[in-house]
């Protein structure tokens, strides 16, 4: 049977051939009858079915073609000629698997096996050849020369087949990705081995006198890190020092012309073409610098004048070639240095700037297709691994690799990376590289970027094990690649943790216990020996735990002690740690996530009050790791989340813990936020009133179905509950009372009296289930401003309320109803109750003069009764003079007179009231400003105390270290506690002067002031 009928294009083209119709024309090419003739039968099905198993198998046939065309040029020479070829291609085995994979991998190559076709030995016998064995190969090749070759030829020569073998073995692997490093290692060993044998020619070449200099070539870049790629430049720093006898003048002339004749053996065109440019761009002063120095001149100048840059490419620095002995010289005298650059000014944003420059000049045309240099690609790896290993390499030995996976695999080791961050990046690195070696290995030609021909695409799928599609695989991959690799290089490169490690000295960040006493006591720790304690239980130990808190601790030392209180900052970090530290998220969020660690540290040294909340629920950290951690949520989502955790409980008091917990969790959000900057004043009471109204709705319905349940019997009617005071304005404080009315109304058909008793239970339930102690703090609902205060009922229908405000109420309870919102109940009672109190609070025409004169009258005494005994009302921050209640109640002065003719003023925030007053014209600006200011100011000063303290503060601190630590929350500096007391006082000055004029000499109803 004929190769034509046996192989049809139908069978070549389940194969993989791209072209069948050729395919089966090439088979039958007269060139491999010799391979058709050692077959049984003459089939050649088995031999297709290899090549389709090669990157392109129409490539790979038509090299075979050729390649026996140019045997059969030659004498049948025994082993290699056409003979020999023709049965190993015949015989399954290794060997034909090998040549076939190269035939399909690369054209270059294909044309080298043409050039010298008694080369397919070297890639059907293929074995990873030592470093020395290459070494050995190459220089023998030019010191002996093969007939009229010249020496640069043989060099070129011996190099491709070394690249033949590295090859075979590559394309044929059974897992390119985990081969990846050891043919990376193979190339930069051929390297080394091909700058060896260009010394051996320039010494040659130069003649006599060539022994006065003893010469080092330094590998660099992937040379020196042994990560070589199939084409790339090969980076060297030449290091020369003058042999026995001779002086250092004609050791750095000799020095300097063999560093030349080596470039130029090595990337002179030849009848065997080149192999590559040697650069040696990466000396001392660059291209304008010698070739050659000195190694006491390389030190002094990488002592004075080297950039960041330099340092980072010396991390890879090798000695490839030349005098060994030089070279471990050179080495010993640069590394130290290496390892100290880390603690130069600004040296991480050096290097992190170094990378955004490198990225700007990508083409934005090659940036989504650049391996190398673009998003996601190779640099983002190395120089993520780069920058870690010179930060933590200082104190670590065992990140000294300049290779970027042995480098990797330790920092994971050490704890400096995640295990499974470090998984990613390996995996990627590798799947990138095998990327890059496939795209050069088909024309030999240096590039890192992704093809865009559906062929070449085809090609590089099928390379990297694809069959289905391979075009649009490889490129699916690649992008999936890239989007891992951002983010984490992201998050690596740019954590916070680096910048600040590197500041720290290497006894600092060593942390042994002297180191740390020292330190602990220049930071300003009040109690280093109880300090010490702490961190020792922290580092002490061989754990991963253990060995990321010593990579965390040097750094979070100097955030503690940035606040008024480090050493309680260190305690309730321990306390959380203890609590955590087993749980495998918290210390690699805080290693790795952004400003984790940052922010925790600033807010456990500077609140009492957040520390509570974290320690009391430690697994709430996990807010700083998320990237929207910080922001409050909305009541909706809040309160949808109660709803989900109360439904899956059997008990109320099961349901209402649940609910609490959360409360606990979204209160710490809240704060953290606070803390950190990333909500204000407004903000704050906006998302505590959020938060508090989300949990007194879903209480409410918890509290009904258990009064429900208990009695046996519906409410038979709706319960509804309005925030009254700062919770009804959205302007509550962390200190803030929530003040509230419930209100009742029944369904039809059904009687109030018993409605009445059975919303009161619902109530009374409602109390006690939110103000029960617990690890949150308790949710106390003041019902104090309801009619008849304490001694009215608990709650009242709609009609009791009307009935009540028409015959009874006094005009501070008109004045109470200003901030009234309806927060928790449905919206038919809240629109019914609203319809209800709206014409009290905006009375048609105003308030009359007497009730102007009540007032003030009423406010006249709580200024003198309600200050507490003792109390400064300079310093109290809420009674005092200029304090919180005289802004409120200018405020709501002139809210009750005018606000049923300006709309404006129909507003329940304070803040809110002072801008229409403001906008309508109704109180200067002058005033409105100084009123503002006080209000903010004082309401700061509050809510800073309660965080500070852990526990409310009415008035401006008289303890200067309180002072300090309430003004480091606000975000003034340290030491300015006495001028934050004087500027409360000049402050408040001003907004009694505002509140005297306004409250109690504004003008009669319906005159504006100009």
């Amino acid at each position: 049977m004929s190769s034509r009928t046996s192989t049809t294009e139908g069978a070549l083209a389940r194969l993989g051939f791209a072209d069948p119709d050729r395919a089966v024309g090439l088979i039958d090419d007269r060139a491999l009858l010799p391979i058709r003739s050692a077959v049984d039968g003459g089939q050649l099905d088995d031999l297709a079915a290899v090549m389709g198993d090669t990157a392109d198998p129409d490539q790979c046939l038509l090299g075979l073609v050729r390649v026996m065309e140019a045997l059969g040029r030659l004498d049948d020479a025994p082993g290699w000629g056409v003979s020999a070829f023709a049965t190993e291609l015949a015989t399954a085995g290794v060997g034909r698997v090998r040549v076939l994979g190269v035939l399909g991998a690369s054209t270059a190559l294909v044309d080298e096996l043409v050039r010298h076709p008694e080369h397919w030995v070297d890639a059907a016998r293929a074995e990873r050849h030592t470093g020395e064995q290459v070494r050995a190969e190459l220089v023998s090749a030019v010191a002996e020369g093969r007939g009229e070759l010249t020496a640069h030829d043989a060099l070129r020569i011996a190099y491709r087949r070394g690249l033949l073998r590295i090859a075979a073995l590559d394309v044929t692997a059974a897992d390119p990705l985990g081969e990846m490093p050891a043919v990376g290692e193979a190339l930069a060993e051929l390297a080394e081995a091909a700058l060896e044998a260009a010394l051996v020619i320039a010494r040659e070449e130069h003649g006599p006198g060539h022994e006065a200099c003893r010469l080092a070539v330094i590998g660099m870049g992937k040379t020196g890190g042994g990560e070589l790629n199939y084409v790339s430049d090969v980076d060297v720093i030449f290091v020369a020092e003058p042999a026995e006898g001779a002086d250092e003048e004609t050791a750095l002339r000799v020095g300097t012309a063999l560093a030349t004749a080596l470039m130029r053996a090595c990337s002179v065109p030849t009848p065997e073409g080149s192999l590559w440019p040697v650069d040696a761009a990466l000396r001392p002063e660059g291209k304008h610098g010698p070739l050659v120095r000195t190694i006491s001149s390389h030190k002094a100048y990488y002592e004075r004048w080297a950039k960041t840059w330099e340092f980072q490419a010396l991390l890879k620095a090798w000695v490839s070639a030349g005098d060994k002995e030089i070279g471990l010289r050179y080495k010993a005298e640069i590394s130290p240095m290496v390892w100290e650059a880390a603690g130069r000014d600004n040296f991480v944003e050096d290097v992190q700037a170094m990378r955004r420059r490198v990225e700007q000049h990508v083409p934005a045309n090659e940036a989504a297709r650049q391996l190398k240099l673009g998003p996601g690609g190779l640099r983002d790896v190395e120089f993520s691994v780069q920058l870690l290993q010179l930060v933590h390499g200082r104190t670590d030995p065992s990140l000294r690799s300049a290779t970027t996976l042995e480098a990797l695999s330790a920092l994971a080791r050490g704890g400096y990376v995640g295990r499974e961050d470090a998984a990613v990046l390996d995996r990627a690195y590798r799947h990138l590289r095998c990327l890059e070696h496939r795209i050069q290995l088909h024309r030999l030609r240096r590039t890192h970027l992704m093809p865009v021909t559906e062929a070449d695409l085809r090609r590089l799928g099928r390379a990297m094990g694809h069959r289905t599609h391979p075009e649009r695989a490889v490129v699916a991959d690649r992008q999936a690649s890239a989007r891992e690799v951002r983010r984490l290089h992201e998050r690596l490169f740019y954590r916070p943790l680096l910048a600040a490690a590197a500041k720290l000295s290497p006894t600092e960040s060593r942390l042994s216990p002297e180191a740390a006493r020292q330190r602990l006591a220049a930071l300003g720790f009040r109690d280093p020996a109880g300090a010490l304690r702490h961190i020792e239980a922290l580092t002490t130990g061989v754990s991963r735990r253990a060995a990321i808190q010593r990579t965390l601790l040097p750094v979070m030392l100097g955030w503690f002690a940035d606040e008024a209180d480090p050493d309680a900052g260190l305690l309730s970090f321990r306390r959380v740690s203890d609590e955590l530290g087993t749980t495998h998220w918290y210390l690699k969020m805080l290693r790795d996530e952004g400003r984790a660690a940052d922010r925790l540290a600033h807010c456990l040294a500077r609140s009492r009050y957040a520390a509570d909340l974290l320690v009391r629920s430690p697994e709430s950290v996990s807010i700083l790791g998320d990237d929207n951690g910080l922001t409050p949520r909305s009541r909706e989502a809040v309160t949808a989340t109660m709803q989900s955790a109360a439904g899956r409980r059997d008990s109320a008091a099961d349901a209402v813990a649940a609910i609490r917990a959360i409360r606990r969790h979204e209160l710490l959000r809240i704060v953290m936020s606070d803390l950190v900057g990333v909500i204000d004043l407004a903000g704050v009471g906006a998302a505590l009133a959020d938060l508090t109204g989300a949990t007194i709705q879903v209480a409410l319905e918890v509290a009904t179905r258990e009064v429900e349940r208990r009695e046996g019997a519906p409410v038979g009617g709706d319960v509804l509950v309005v925030a009254m005071g700062s919770f009804g304005g959205r302007e509550l404080g962390y200190a803030s009372d929530a003040d509230v009315m419930f209100v009742h109304q029944p369904h039809p058909g059904s009687s109030e009296q018993e409605v009445q008793a059975r919303a009161t239970l619902v109530v009374q339930e409602l109390r006690k289930l939110l103000s029960g102690s617990g690890p949150d703090p308790g949710l106390g609902l003041d019902a104090d401003l309801r009619p008849e205060g304490k001694a009215g009922p608990l709650v009242r229908s709609v009609d009791s309320f009307r009935t009540y405000y028409e015959r009874w109420a006094l005009t501070w309870e008109f004045q109470a109803l200003l901030r009234a919102t309806p927060v928790a109940g449905p919206q038919s009672l809240a629109a019914a109750f609203l319809e209800l109190i709206d014409p009290l609070r905006w009375p048609e025409g105003g308030i009359t003069e007497s009730q102007v004169r009540d007032i003030r009258t009423l406010k006249a005494r709580v200024e003198s009764e309600r200050l507490p005994r003792g109390a400064d009302p300079r310093t109290h921050l809420k009674l005092g003079r200029g304090g919180l209640t005289d802004v409120e109640w200018v405020v709501q002065l002139q809210q009750l007179r005018h606000a049923h003719a300006r709309p404006a003023l129909r507003v329940t925030g304070t803040m809110a009231g002072l801008a229409a007053l403001r906008s309508e014209g109704l109180v200067p600006a002058e005033d409105v400003d100084a009123l503002r200011e006080a209000w903010q100011l004082g309401a700061l000063m509050r809510n800073a105390g309660v965080l500070w303290r852990g526990r409310p503060i009415d008035s401006v601190p008289s303890d200067l270290r309180d002072l300090d630590g309430v003004g480091r929350i606000m975000g003034r500096s340290a030491g300015e506690g006495a001028a934050l007391a004087e500027l409360w006082r000049r402050v408040a000055r001003r907004s009694r002067h505002a509140t005297d004029f306004n409250f109690y000499e504004s003008p009669p109803r319906g005159s504006v002031v100009p």
